[in-house]
């Protein structure tokens, strides 16, 4: 079932303002710092997303799954590389370890939003909701950066 309606996602879909650069929200033991996805050009080809995640505690966690309303299908994915061919197959869940911070970045774990329901624009940020099998489920606004951008702009800045 989704999480949030369409309908309802697309109405909150706001310009970003300049403080969701390095936006932060914390669960437990978990901060997930900088969510963003690149602009699409229509809704035929899938998006991505991408966050970092750390777990403070003591005991592991595991993201097990991601919601939007901008995606009819959005699905965890890793990136693997086997004789030369990139893949992008299914990742059931990804581990949190106790006192690591892991990174849904290009190239390595990342969220796939598929079925868009509108375009990605540049400059908007959009609601996703991450499941963790420990902290349960955690809400935050990714920005939506250049078709070009490798990372979240508060990277560099922090």
């Amino acid at each position: 079932m989704k999480r949030f309606a369409i309908v309802l996602g697309l109405a909150v879909m706001l310009p970003l303002a300049a403080a969701a650069e390095c936006a932060s929200v914390s669960a437990g033991d978990l901060t997930v710092t900088g969510a963003w996805s690149r602009a699409t050009i229509g809704t035929a080809r899938p998006a991505v997303f991408y966050v970092e995640i750390r777990n403070d505690g003591e005991t592991g966690d595991r993201l097990t799954g991601i919601d939007t309303p901008v995606a009819a299908m959005p699905m965890l994915h890793r990136t693997v590389v086997k004789d030369g061919v990139a893949s992008m197959p299914h990742a059931e869940a990804i581990d949190i370890p106790a006192g690591e911070t892991v990174s849904l970045a290009p190239g390595g774990y990342h969220g796939m939003l598929m079925e868009l329901t509108a375009p990605l624009a540049e400059g908007e940020t959009f609601p996703v909701a991450l499941r963790f099998e420990r902290a349960g489920w955690v809400e935050i606004d990714a920005r939506v950066l250049s078709i070009r951008a490798q990372g979240a702009e508060c990277d560099a800045a922090g």
